[in-house]
């Protein structure tokens, strides 16, 4: 069977940097961090006190009181984002294309507003039960169910939990289904709300995480940021989206992955350079098309010198010819739901010809030697771009999305 070609032609997102993908993508392009003071947890026993957090949230402008009770705040952004994707995409539904699609979501992990909750109430306040809706608020495939509920989809539907990369595992599952023929469209991204005591209690420990900002690939960064949110991207064949008149952002044209096999948490430079090299073999394209890599970069010493080296050792004598940036100095390390607000910035930026800049950047590393796009946002011609997903555990995604040009 012959592989078709996967666009996209819908986006949803919701984070730190807005509640939509015009007010995302206007921030990024005016390099406004959504970076802040967290409001939404009391922070007076954490070190740090800044997050990419979701300004201004009100479920009820979304939701019912009853689906408030059944739904957690992750796969409530999950669904926000599938919403606006779905109506941005313009798509008729029938009862035939509501079987022949399928929706794929990343979380690393799931309801943690809902577990602190019922821990706090259980070891806390001393009560016998917790919440009647506890296990389905917490579930991970909560989002990915809520969003077939929501739009009566009946085909295939589950979510992949690997760490920071579920997104990119997810987007690119997606990919390679309606490639193959399997499914016909997908409804595919992720979502993540880590912004709770208990949670930012953990990644203090871990002592990863920066005390004002996050400035990636900066020779003074002191680590990464977290945030909240989620984005969705609607994939489907050429030929259906050309029947059907749809609007094209981009084309989705290779997915890599691999294992360091290495350690927990600590990253390994030939892991990210396989995953790499895979999504490019995959894309049937050589190093030298690519023009901007939207990076992991979360800001940590160890991920971005190491990620600059996986990039070289990739591109050779290119990779000072890329724009590499990473646009989690504007709404944060969203864990799981990370690399599809990624993927949104990336194909927004092939579709506007616009290089999201690196916020925060002040002192150059001579260990991060490449164009990082610093602090301001560059016209400029882009044909083939990268994302980049690698997660504790070793587990490393990278995607591939081509310009879309409408004369091919």
């Amino acid at each position: 069977m012959q592989n078709k070609r996967v666009v996209i032609t819908g986006m949803g997102s919701i984070s730190a940097l807005g509640k939509t993908v015009a007010e995302t993508w206007q921030n990024v392009v005016n390099c406004k961090s959504g970076i802040a003071p967290i409001t939404m947890t009391d922070m007076s026993h954490i070190r740090f006190k800044n997050g990419g957090e979701v300004k201004d949230y009100n479920a009820r402008n979304y939701f019912t009181e009853k689906e408030i009770d059944l739904i957690d705040r992750f796969a409530q952004f999950g669904i926000i984002a599938a919403r606006e994707a779905v109506q941005d995409c313009s798509i008729q539904w029938t009862e035939e294309l509501k079987d022949r699609t399928c929706v794929i979501m990343g979380t690393s992990i799931g309801g943690e507003e809902t577990t602190e909750a019922a821990f706090y109430s259980l070891f806390k306040e001393g009560k016998n039960r917790v919440n009647l809706f506890t296990i389905p608020r917490i579930m991970p495939n909560a989002a990915a169910s809520h969003i077939t509920m929501q739009f009566g989809i009946t085909g295939f539907a589950y979510t992949i939990s690997t760490a920071c990369a579920s997104s990119n595992h997810a987007i690119g599952n997606a990919f390679w289904m309606v490639r193959s023929g399997i499914c016909d469209m997908a409804i595919t991204g992720g979502s993540e709300t880590p912004l709770n005591f208990g949670f930012l209690k953990s990644w203090e420990a871990l002592r990863v995480v920066a005390s004002d900002t996050c400035r990636p690939f900066s020779k003074d960064r002191q680590g990464m940021i977290l945030g909240e949110g989620g984005a969705i991207l609607i994939l489907e064949t050429l030929e259906s989206a050309l029947q059907r008149g749809a609007e094209i952002y981009a084309e989705i044209i290779g997915f890599g992955m691999s294992s360091d096999a290495g350690h927990i948490t600590k990253p390994e430079q030939k892991g990210p350079e396989k995953a790499m090299r895979m999504a490019l073999n995959d894309a049937n394209i050589t190093p030298d098309k690519i023009d901007y890599i939207n990076a992991h970069g979360t800001g940590t010493l160890a991920n971005d010198s190491l990620e600059t080296a996986a990039i070289k050792g990739v591109f050779g004598n290119h990779a000072k010819k890329i724009a590499v940036s990473s646009t989690k100095s504007l709404h944060g390390h969203v864990l799981g739901g990370t690399s599809a607000i990624e993927a949104v910035i990336t194909v927004s930026a092939l579709k506007n010809q616009i290089y999201p800049p690196t916020a925060n950047y002040t002192v150059p590393d001579p260990e991060c030697d490449l164009d990082v796009v610093p602090n301001q946002s560059r016209n400029g011609e882009m044909n083939y771009a990268m994302s980049n997903s690698f997660a504790f555990g070793g587990l490393n995604a990278v995607l591939v999305f081509k310009k879309w040009d409408n004369k091919r």
